[in-house]
């Protein structure tokens, strides 16, 4: 979790507005319960009478109600009313009608009671407060009615006052129905209101929320690539490039996905649940419990439902890696196994990786779904049980219809802000293992990296020397290179045979510090290459692999790809030294003609032939040929070389092979066997005192070639 949230630090303004907006939106969200009460309450059950204090009162009522009244109240009643034309007492515009109904609505709830009383005993209840006596039993059937109104709450005096101001504008000809519906309207629009807000708010936050996530996978993107760039090659066999590739996507995604939905859910979910609370307690329904029991009920289900699921996510991206790697041999790989006949076997092999993850999501998918269903029915059981406490407290007259259904939305907003946590939860511990294994990559130590103070390698001649060198893979049990020793210098070609697994590949990898030497030191003009910077380095060396590698894009892009300072001149000469120049010009589109991933659209020798021809574009004082002519064939090989001794006639060349016949001119051929330099000196010497190096000569050349080759050298 630590590192999702460090990923969002930059994004640190955008989750502040979020916040705040996710604070509004949850305002809007609380009101809409509160006006649907009202709507009830007030609305349809008090007809749109919002206050007990009533707007107008006839002097009958007045005096009623002022009998009742004790303290300070009788001084505050005939303040805020002043009687009319007709005797009718008008409440002053200017008056708090909240403020008021804290004063009035018990002796109007009372006065209410008292001529419900009256009624049914056929009393004159005016006419009765005429006189001292009669307004001294008036208080004290006040005080005794108040006694009784104790037991009901608050919620019923006002109810009462409520329905006294009702039966007022009756008696004085207001039309209740046109108070209801305007009232009805005037609610309704402001709930109309809260629902635009709210759905403005969650655009806004939906808005902000994708773009911090597609920011954060973004710059994960590119922390792990640049990071993965800089990896050696022993950081590259660890991690395998199958995973490499999950982590940069699957997992990526994994996380950008949680970062939406920590922005759009979590960050809600709390603000829910304690203002939902705060709401709850607000309504006095006096049933608390009820979320108590509701969110206990959830924190159960979802602690089951995590014991079991959470190991099966920590799998899951193992497993996802292992249909990659599949996956991607088996496409590598088709037409070695449409060779071998193979499709059967690995059909089979992808389907046992693909039938153990497909597994693995059903288990995890088949919890997600059990737990929907069970919540469901915890949220409806808590509305059944709220609705059936409810009831017997509005038949016992401490609540009212609309603060029960005001409760059940509140309550329901309440667990579902909890359902939401769990549900974020179910996707953490996925998110989390995708979090660590990206955080694996990028804390990763490259061993092959520039040392502090590294100098830049610049106008070198090109000499290089090879000190006692020594090499052996990390974790490896013993050395693939021991002790090699010898000196290269600039317009010489030193050639670097052996048989297959002895060291030749190694050996040049170690000059362009894919490793670093073990034992011993390289240097380029007395430099060590571990005290200069990499990129000046590399910058001095042409390099074409032993598997030719293109990319994606064009002839011209390929080409292109290690010049210093593009040139269409020296691309046209790197191709034509490169034997490429024939094949190019007889495409449709030339130089510009498309090359697809990998290659795959030009035969090897093509794609040796524009691997070297991007090296020699490249213009290097180094030339690195590891087994680069394989491809091709003696007449291509000859001419290419030809064309390529001029070009390098004041250049350091390193020449890989296998074939005799590419490095007999060498001027310096270096012999290895299991990791040893047994032979050193041009191919004449070398037949004389070099057995291994005769053997590979005799197995590959006949007498006549043999005794040629002595001749021509």
């Amino acid at each position: 979790m630590r590192h999702i949230f460090t990923n969002m630090k930059k994004y640190w303004v955008s989750v502040l507005i979020i916040f705040i907006l996710l604070i509004l939106q949850a305002v809007c969200d609380f009101s809409l319960p509160n006006y649907t009460s009202k709507l009830i309450d007030t609305g349809i059950t008090n007809n749109g009478i919002e206050y007990a204090t009533p707007d107008r009162i006839s002097g009958e009522s007045y005096m009623g109600v002022s009998m009742l009244m004790t303290e300070e109240e009788p001084e505050l009643w005939q303040e805020y009313y002043e009687p009319d034309e007709e005797g009718v007492y008008c409440l002053s515009e200017d008056a708090d009608k909240e403020e008021l109904d804290k004063t009035f609505a018990e002796p109007l709830a009372v006065y209410s009671i008292i001529l419900q009383m009256s009624e049914q005993e056929g009393t004159d209840t005016a006419s009765s407060g005429q006189n001292e006596t009669a307004m001294t039993d008036m208080q004290a059937v006040r005080a005794g009615v108040e006694e009784k109104l104790a037991e009901f709450g608050d919620s019923m005096i006002t109810n009462y006052a409520i329905l006294f101001t009702q039966n007022e504008y009756e008696t004085l000809g207001i039309d209740l129905a046109e108070l209801r519906t305007e009232y009805l309207w005037k609610t309704g629009g402001m709930m109309i209101v809260f629902a635009l807000g709210m759905m403005a708010i969650a655009i806004a936050v939906g808005y902000l929320a994708s773009r911090v996530g597609a920011g954060v996978g973004r710059d994960l993107r590119k922390k792990v690539f640049e990071k993965v760039v800089s990896f050696s090659d022993a950081e590259i066999n660890r991690f395998s490039t199958a995973s490499l590739i999950t982590r940069t996507t699957n997992d990526v995604q994994q996380i950008q996905m949680v970062t939406v939905l920590l922005l759009r859910m979590i960050l809600y979910a709390p603000v829910m649940a304690v203002g939902g609370i705060i709401m709850v307690i607000n309504t006095g329904a006096g049933m608390g419990y009820v979320i108590v029991i509701a969110v206990a009920a959830i924190a159960v289900l979802m602690i089951c439902l995590l014991v079991i699921a959470m190991p099966k996510f920590k799998k899951m991206q193992k497993l996802v890696d292992k249909v990659n790697l599949v996956s991607r041999e088996i496409l590598t790989g088709i037409p070695v196994i449409r060779a071998f006949s193979r499709e059967k076997h690995e059909e089979k092999r992808f389907d046992d990786a693909n039938r153990e993850l497909t597994g693995v999501m059903l288990f995890t998918n088949r919890v997600m779904t059990f737990m929907m269903p069970m919540l469901m029915i915890i949220m409806n059981a808590m509305s059944v049980f709220i609705v059936w406490t409810a009831s017997h407290r509005i038949d016992q007259g401490v609540m009212e219809v609309g603060t029960m259904t005001a409760f059940i939305t509140y309550t329901m907003m309440i667990v579902m802000s909890f359902l939401m946590l769990t549900m974020v939860s179910i996707m953490l511990p996925r998110a989390g293992v995708a979090a660590d294994r990206i955080d694996e990559v990028l804390k990763t130590e490259v061993t092959v990296n520039d040392k502090a103070g590294a100098k830049e390698l610049d106008n070198i001649k090109g000499t290089v020397r090879y000190n006692n060198v020594s090499f052996h893979y990390p974790d490896a049990d013993g050395n693939v290179l021991y002790d090699i020793d010898f000196e290269a210098k600039p317009g010489t070609t030193t050639a670097i045979i052996g048989s297959t697994g002895s060291g030749k590949s190694t050996l040049i990898n170690l000059m362009l510090r894919f490793f670093d030497v073990t034992e011993g030191s390289i240097t380029i003009d007395g430099t060590d290459i571990r005290d200069v910077s990499i990129e000046s380095l590399r910058r001095n060396i042409g390099y074409v692999p032993q598997k030719g590698v293109l990319f994606s894009g064009t002839i011209s892009d390929n080409i292109k790809y290690g010049q210093l300072e593009e040139s269409d001149e020296a691309m046209f000469e790197a191709a034509r030294i490169a034997q490429a120049e024939d094949f190019i010009q007889s495409k449709s589109e030339g130089y510009e003609s498309p090359i697809s991933q990998g290659g795959t659209n030009v035969s090897g020798g093509q794609k040796q032939r524009l691997s070297i021809a991007r090296a020699i574009a490249r213009n290097p004082k180094i030339y690195i040929f590891d087994d680069s002519f394989s491809a091709l064939d003696f007449k291509t090989d000859a001419a290419l070389r030809k064309a390529l001794g001029p070009k390098v006639k004041d250049k350091t060349v390193f020449i890989v092979a296998q074939r005799i016949s590419t490095i007999l001119y060498a001027e310096q051929i270096i012999v290895l066997d299991e990791g040893r330099m047994v032979g050193k000196g041009t191919h004449k010497e070398l037949m004389k005192n070099c057995d291994v190096y005769r053997q590979i000569a005799t197995s590959q050349l006949s007498e006549k070639e043999l005794a040629k080759s002595l001749e021509e050298e």
